[in-house]
């Protein structure tokens, strides 16, 4: 096996820069731009991964392992360079030459551009996972779509939040191939013709629309391994041409319409699907996905195992991560019958022992159903196959709950005209988990207890996990320094080691140290914060964040009604004692997610009206970062010192922004939901701030509708203030229309059921902790001690252990090495 590309010393490095500059752009060092100059180092690292990915392909083949296929709508990938270089273990290295050569790095790095593939954890966990694959050596493929404008860029216009093309590719991506020659072709629409011939059923799709997916791979390192994985995302291309009658009668929208029709499919993430073209572009998007890389996958079995399918399941795991990539598992009855002639029972063996299912969350919204009228014309042999499996289902369930219609109709695949994916994915795949302990057992006690009952053993619990070389040693390099010089370097593959920083906790001089760096990363904040929002904070205050997706359930509207009571405190007395703080909110919310829109909008309207008081002395601040993304989370999350994870208990399945914030020494006020629990048992009651009601007390609350809430609104006279200045008082002087729809959901509810997601009902005990908060943050003593004992304590939650997890409960992959 060849070697890798390796620079052994910075005269190599150097030389190698320069070179690329010459040869690729025609400029010299001096003349040359930073885009230039990143791009040209870019080229060097992605030399050493090219030859890396060849020779591990090359392996892969001779030893005939099997392999990981990991389909997901998003890979939240973040910028390449600055974590590829820190994989090739090269990142002093080009710290140093390009310091030699007078280049700000950090400015250089600026340049890369941000890719539109993901959007919040989903894509951030699938990244972490692919990285974390290529570590521990085991081969895996992470397939997804490549976005041409990502999410969208949000901008913030009068407090509301606007939504632009975030134009990603520009410049291009300098870290993909393209591979045209490995096309697919997708067939949706159309019609099918079936008849028996010699006891089969053929199946011909008639007329349907041909869509080409083009594959682009994106190499992924790992950290100290020659491995390099790779991501296939694919493009849509309308094999169709100009329309050149139209366009020589004058007309050119229509002579391009149809083929631009087409190759939407890549264009957005997440189409909004308030409306009908909006749901048809989705499910394009999920069929597209999921028959490109299944046709793709028969193709690289057959090149690499050869033509016994039956060998599937010991060659190959395919893993769908949350519902999107579901029409994956039909899909795959389809080629394995209509084009390898397999029989129903041979197929549906083959693929009940080849997918597994990640389930992410237990909001009824994110649990994909599709219309039948939608489903059955776009694609009529999917649907065909899908009546089939449902058939077989409900002849099963009969036996199992004879006479029980509702459960029955709970448990179909198609019920009242709708096509449940998870139900389809809780039927086939051989193994399914959750991503948290909490989360598992809501999902095997609650909302798939029915399906645990048949078939407990195909359930797990693996917690999830983040990749610590990206969110501690890349983003906090001084922090990443000073465990190392106490501890060693270790830590970077076992995550373990952490745990002896235990005894540094009560050091006095490691305490000092690590406040020190705490404080350098809010200036950087600070001055970032200044920069681009014209706002000036103290640096010497809290940094209170809260960033996350936009979502009720997540409940930044507790985090800004807390902020109005603080508010309201300081204007009663300006001179009673304050902990200052800022408060720093991060969050895209859906397009068509209306309210989730107006929190934002309320979030700006509390920020304009403490930000311009001059009476509470700047006591307090509010800050809304726009656009966020994965490299301004790697700035804000070092300067952190508290972590907002304050979702309503029972909704949030995991997190894993509260891991990277404990990780980098935040300290967290939270409810007992998703990994939070996991996060208590960890760290310890005394080192985490748990506040309100546990999931089965939320539970209780949906099962009658008592007058809790009036009670709560009329008694707590503070509470009643800060409600009542949603639709009266100085923030009308902002927004005169008020925020009469956030009120009116809290108190009465959008169908009877009033504060859906507990606000009203947490707000009391939310404040009592956070003035305990306050104090603690006075004793700075006592609040580095269990920052310490936070980052110390979060071992656990590093993705490395989480891939182990999943390969020792389902994938069963063997790691394998080349040198």
């Amino acid at each position: 096996m060849e070697s890798n590309i390796k620079y052994t010393n910075e005269i190599n490095l150097k030389k190698a820069i320069i070179d690329k500059l010459q040869q690729e752009y025609g400029r010299t060092i001096e003349d040359a731009s930073l885009e230039l100059i990143y791009k040209a180092c870019a080229l060097v690292v992605r030399d050493s991964l090219l030859s890396n990915m060849a020779a591990t392909d090359k392996k892969d083949r001779e030893d005939k392992i099997k392999k990981l296929y990991y389909l997901s709508m998003e890979f939240l990938i973040g910028r390449s360079l600055v974590n590829n270089a820190l994989n090739l273990m090269q990142t002093d290295m080009f710290r140093n030459v390009l310091n030699d050569l007078g280049i700000n790095i950090d400015e250089m790095l600026k340049k890369e551009p941000e890719p539109g593939l993901g959007n919040g954890g989903l894509g951030r966990l699938a990244a972490c996972f692919m990285d974390s694959l290529t570590t521990l050596d085991l081969p895996a493929v992470g397939c997804g779509i490549r976005y041409e404008y990502g999410l969208f860029k949000q901008g913030i216009k009068n407090g509301m939040q606007t939504e632009e093309p975030d134009f990603w590719l520009d410049s291009g991506n300098i870290w993909e191939i393209e591979r045209s020659e490995e096309k697919i072709e997708v067939k949706i629409g159309g019609t099918i013709e079936s008849h028996w011939e010699d006891g089969k059923l053929l199946v011909k799709h008639v007329n349907p629309k041909i869509i080409s997916a083009i594959p682009y791979d994106i190499p992924v390192s790992g950290y100290d391994t020659n491995r390099v994985n790779y991501m296939r995302l694919w493009k849509a291309r309308s094999p169709g041409v100009m329309d050149m009658e139209a366009f020589n009668q004058g007309e050119y929208i229509n002579a391009i319409a149809e083929k631009e029709r087409d190759e939407l499919i890549s264009k957005v993430l997440y189409p909004e699907d308030n409306n009908l073209h909006g749901k048809l572009l989705r499910l394009k998007q999920e069929y597209f996905l999921s028959s490109a890389t299944v046709q793709w996958i028969i193709k690289d079995f057959k090149l690499n195992y050869g033509n016994n399918l039956f060998d599937i399941p010991n060659k190959v795991t395919i893993h769908i991560n949350d519902t999107h990539p579901t029409l994956a598992i039909p899909e795959l009855m389809r080629i394995l019958m209509d084009e390898e002639g397999f029989g129903w029972d041979d197929a549906w063996g083959i693929v009940t022992r080849t997918f597994a299912y990640t389930n992410h969350t237990v909001m009824s919204e994110a649990l994909v159903k599709w219309p039948v009228y939608l489903f059955q014309p776009l694609l009529p042999r999917i649907f065909s196959i899908v009546m089939e499996i449902n058939q077989r289902l409900m002849e099963k369930l009969n036996r199992a709950y004879p006479g029980d219609r509702k459960k029955l109709e709970y448990m179909a695949i198609i019920a009242h005209d709708q096509i449940n994916m998870a139900n389809l994915c809780l039927v086939t795949s051989f193994a399914v988990n959750g991503v948290s302990a909490l989360h598992t057992r809501i999902l095997v006690e609650d909302i798939f207890a029915d399906y645990a009952r048949l078939d407990s053993g195909k359930f797990h619990s693996i917690t999830n996990g983040i990749t610590f070389r990206r969110w501690l040693h890349n983003s906090n390099r001084a922090l990443s320094n000073l465990i190392s010089s106490r501890i060693g370097t270790d830590w970077l593959k076992d995550s373990t080691q952490l745990s002896k920083l235990k005894a540094y906790a009560d050091d006095p001089e490691f305490r000092w140290l690590f406040a020190e760096i705490k404080q350098e990363n809010k200036n950087k904040l600070a001055s970032y914060i200044k920069e681009n929002h014209g706002i000036e904070v103290d640096v010497h205050s809290m940094f209170d964040v809260q960033a996350k997706r936009l979502h009720e359930y997540k409940r930044q509207l507790l985090n800004a009604l807390h902020i109005l009571y603080l508010y309201n405190r300081l204007i009663e007395d300006p001179n009673r004692p304050f902990t200052p703080r800022t408060f720093i909110f991060a969050a895209k919310a859906a397009p068509g997610y209306t309210r989730a829109k107006n929190i934002i909008r309320l979030i700006n309207a509390i920020a304009e009206l403490v930000n311009k008081d001059p009476r509470i002395n700047n006591m307090i601040k509010v800050i809304f970062l726009e656009n966020y993304s994965v490299s301004i989370a790697e700035m804000l999350i070092p300067a952190t010192d508290l972590s907002e994870q304050i979702s309503t208990a029972g909704k949030e399945a995991s997190g894993t922004g509260n891991m990277k914030f404990m990780l980098n020494g935040a300290l967290t006020i939270g409810s007992l939901d998703g990994a939070n629990v996991e996060i208590y048992e960890q760290v310890g009651a005394d080192n985490i701030y748990i506040f309100g009601l546990r999931s089965d007390e939320v539970e209780s609350r949906y099962e009658y509708n008592s007058d809790e809430v009036q009670r709560i609104y009329t008694s707590d006279t503070a509470l009643h203030q800060v409600l009542e200045q949603l639709i009266s008082g100085p923030l009308l002087d902002i927004v005169p229309d008020g925020f009469k729809d956030i009120y009116q959901s809290l108190l009465f509810g959008d169908y009877g059921m009033p504060d859906p997601y507990m606000v009203i009902r947490d707000f009391r005990a939310y404040v009592e902790m956070q003035d305990k908060i306050s104090n603690d943050f006075k004793d700075t003593e006592l609040w580095w001690y269990k920052a310490i004992l936070n980052t110390a304590s979060a071992g656990f939650f590093s993705s490395d252990r989480t891939i182990k997890d999943y390969n020792d409960k389902i994938w069963h992959l063997e790691a394998s090495k080349w040198s």
